[in-house]
């Protein structure tokens, strides 16, 4: 199945897709089931309930889709957690040792936005990169986990991730830090679709990153130096988890840090892809005030 959030901002219209051959194009209306797709949908056994309405045939087709605009596929998370330098290639083009715990930083959730929605270039950037990434979405509580086996029962599903990040914000000098370079209005484009963990293998995905239709990023997963149960098991050690909780996994190489790219410059397009995630492309523009 895919989930999906179509509509203006602010409006937006919980949606689903139904999986396996012969599914088509039909978006179905989840209106009858829920307000809206975040925490309280997955905790309160959404997933399951969704397969059952459609199985029955009890959920109507959502007329018009195609028209409406792909926002986030999650109502706005509590908690957007980032994992940095969960590549080897990418922990070398940055000039970074490989670590040995997971670098953990985090995103405002206002810094959410839609898979095709414009990317703005803050006004004073210099910097401004991209960072495909493979990002899981937490379905119930998870604090202390013990074994780390409990991980997975924690995880709902999956997302395409954007995590956009200013580099002269977020590195250089005294004052670089990170929160700094990646909280930036729209700076985690999310979806065009969430698919729940049961229909997914995160383990050896495809991931991508076109800028002007040229080729930039094209790993897979199967490169993280921490997979998805070590990172919800870890980081149930240092904070609580909630339902609507969304990880970025990292970013493999290819990205403008490297010095092999130029950075995103006003009138850019960039494009995303994910096997079986979906793509997302955004027109960037330079901000001029936020």
């Amino acid at each position: 199945m895919k989930f999906a959030r179509l509509g203006d901002p602010g409006s937006e219209q919980p949606a689903v897709q139904p999986g396996g051959s012969g599914a088509g194009e039909k978006w179905y209306s989840l209106a009858g089931l829920t307000a809206d797709i975040g925490g309280t949908f997955l905790e309160g056994g959404g997933i399951s309930r969704t397969r059952e309405a459609l199985a029955a045939g009890n959920l109507p087709e959502l007329t018009g889709a195609a028209g409406l605009r792909v926002g986030a596929p999650l109502s706005r998370p509590g908690a957007v957690i980032g994992i940095g330098l969960n590549y080897a290639g990418h922990a070398a083009e940055s000039g970074a040792a490989v670590p040995d715990v997971p670098v953990v930083f985090l995103k405002p959730s206002n810094t959410v936005a839609g898979p095709f929605d414009d990317a703005r270039i803050p006004p004073s950037s210099v910097k401004f990169d991209w960072e495909v990434e493979l990002a899981v979405v937490i379905g119930r509580r998870a604090s202390y986990l013990a074994p780390t086996e409990d991980a997975m029962g924690c995880v709902a599903g999956y997302v395409l991730a954007n995590d956009l990040s200013e580099r002269e914000y977020q590195l250089p000098g005294a004052a670089g830090q990170w929160v700094k370079g990646k909280s930036l209005p729209g700076s985690t484009p999310l979806g065009p679709w969430f698919v729940p963990a049961e229909d997914l293998d995160p383990s050896s995905l495809r991931l991508r990153t076109w800028v002007n239709g040229e080729p930039r990023q094209d790993s897979s997963t199967a490169d993280l130096i921490f997979g998805v149960p070590a990172l919800v098991h870890h980081l149930s050690q240092f904070m609580v988890l909630e339902a609507g909780d969304v990880i970025l996994t990292g970013t493999p190489e290819g990205v403008a840090l490297s010095g092999r790219f130029p950075y995103l410059q006003d009138g850019d397009v960039l494009e995303l892809e994910a096997e079986g995630l979906g793509r997302q492309r955004q027109n960037l523009r330079r901000a001029s005030g936020l």
